[in-house]
């Protein structure tokens, strides 16, 4: 098979009966559907199993979060290119052709994304990957149509195919090979961030991940984890610490680190002057879960270092996104990019 679509699930019926049947209408004659649900107690199996028998549904044996449930299953599913899509994503016509046939004709994409937009207001687009992943020279994430928790309406103003950094997880299509070639997912992420550092990871190969504006999806967004779950921001402030604890080339990555406790700080503190008290306690938690993990991340470290073609700059923005946002009074990546200061190789 050509491309396989998989759909991780857990306990997300609700999801399942209301956004498989744009998944199935709009499926192609080269591509197989497949559910890999990790350890569902809702009825999500049997619902399957009854409406959908042409599904395969793949059953992990334990939930081990987003990255280990797609690593376990696609140990069991052969094709050229994985699709990871959230069980919570709309798709349209033609979604997925327009993306195959960009990474057909360059071997060196190793991942890409559509635009991804807001399924609850489908003028804007989505936090989750908007138009594509970016980082700052400190690896904080952000996207075209969306910088920090600002959103931006789509106007079409980034309706041109661009090399980024990071393509979204909520709808990711990867070379199946290249998925394999670094391993998968990082498991220690459990969830969120895990698709930037297999981006990075897959960058510092020498490949590429590209957006594609031509194949649009509407995304949910936070069905697992919300925006006001503090373990949510707990799993962001740590993994972020992870990211760039393994990826960042030597240049200057003690100071980059040392400035992002500093930061991450300041972001601390700016909870709990709003009353936030547990997500000012997850970035406690976080710091203390990464200084006490240091070690294995370091390991790793140096077991990529040992693997990489060259540290990528390609897509980098080379100043502060968060000194933008707050200091500068940029709320569009337009108004960043404008400044010309993305590397572009």
């Amino acid at each position: 098979m050509k491309v396989a679509v998989v759909i991780l699930n857990w306990n997300g019926i609700k999801f399942l009966e209301q956004f498989l049947p744009s998944v199935v209408s709009h499926n192609s004659s080269f591509s197989e559907i497949i559910v890999a649900d990790n350890c569902s107690t809702d009825d999500s199996i049997s619902f399957l199993q009854t409406n959908y028998p042409q599904i395969r549904i793949i059953k992990n044996d334990i939930n081990g979060g987003f990255a280990k449930g797609y690593n376990d299953a696609l140990k069991h599913v052969e094709a050229e290119y994985y699709v990871l899509l959230n069980s919570d994503v709309e798709v349209t016509p033609s979604w997925m052709e327009y993306i195959i046939k960009l990474m057909d004709s360059d071997k060196t994409i190793a991942a890409c994304q559509p635009k991804i937009k807001s399924y609850s207001n489908k003028n804007y687009f989505e936090y989750a990957g908007a138009a594509g992943g970016f980082i700052d020279k400190f690896a904080y994430p952000f996207c075209r149509g969306r910088i920090l928790d600002t959103i931006e309406e789509d106007k079409n103003q980034y309706n041109d195919e661009r090399e980024i950094f990071w393509a979204t997880g909520a709808c990711m299509f990867v070379r199946a090979e290249c998925y394999n070639l670094v391993n998968g997912f990082d498991e220690d992420f459990f969830a969120h961030m895990e698709e930037i550092d297999l981006c990075w990871r897959l960058k510092n190969r020498g490949y590429k991940i590209m957006y594609c504006p031509d194949s649009t999806v509407y995304h949910v967004g936070g069905g697992t984890l919300n925006k006001t779950s503090s373990h949510k921001t707990f799993l962001n402030f740590r993994n972020n610490l992870i990211l760039l604890c393994k990826n960042h080339p030597p240049n200057l990555f003690v100071a980059k680190l040392l400035t992002r406790m500093v930061l991450d700080g300041i972001a601390g503190l700016k909870f709990l002057a709003a009353g936030q008290v547990s997500h000012f306690n997850a970035v406690l938690k976080a710091h203390y879960h990464f200084w006490k993990t240091l070690s294995i991340t370091f390991k790793k470290r140096k077991q990529l270092k040992s693997e990489i073609t060259h540290y990528t700059t390609t897509a980098v923005y080379l100043h502060s996104v968060v000194a933008d946002f707050y200091l500068r009074g940029k709320r569009t990546f337009k108004e960043i990019d404008l400044r010309n200061r993305f590397m572009k190789s």
